[in-house]
């Protein structure tokens, strides 16, 4: 009895197992097919996220902004900055994340003015 109880029980992991690791490649895909719909940062944004230590995602989400625009990057920029100052009980280490988003942001907005980049309504779908 014992025997066919282990026996289940091993059969029965094998089948999870499988399971588990073919969601996990489904998963990988359609993660990389997510990225390569996004489109890749050309090498100049690259360059600069090794540059400042920070990327464009992480520089957006320190500065709670969707789109790169001056006027929406230095309106953020000036409320974090003044909530994190370290005279009214702020931090310095946030206020210093804040800094850094910003001189990224601002280091993107000028690779973008040299190179403009095509609208996502004018492009054409690859196949």
């Amino acid at each position: 009895m014992a025997k066919y109880l282990a026996q289940i029980i091993v059969v029965g992991l094998q089948v999870v197992g499988r399971a588990f690791t073919r969601a996990l490649r489904q998963e990988f895909a359609a993660s990389q097919a997510a990225a390569d719909a996004r489109g890749r940062p050309g090498p100049q944004s690259e360059a600069a996220s090794s540059i400042s230590g920070i990327t464009l995602q992480e520089a957006q989400q320190i500065l709670n902004i969707s789109k790169v625009s001056p006027e929406e990057i230095q309106k953020n920029y000036a409320h974090l900055f003044k909530v994190n100052d370290k005279s009214v009980g702020g931090s310095f280490y946030l206020q210093s994340k804040v800094v850094r988003a910003k001189e990224r942001l601002d280091e993107e907005l000028r690779i973008q003015s040299q190179h403009p980049r095509e609208p996502d309504s004018e492009r054409t779908p690859e196949t």
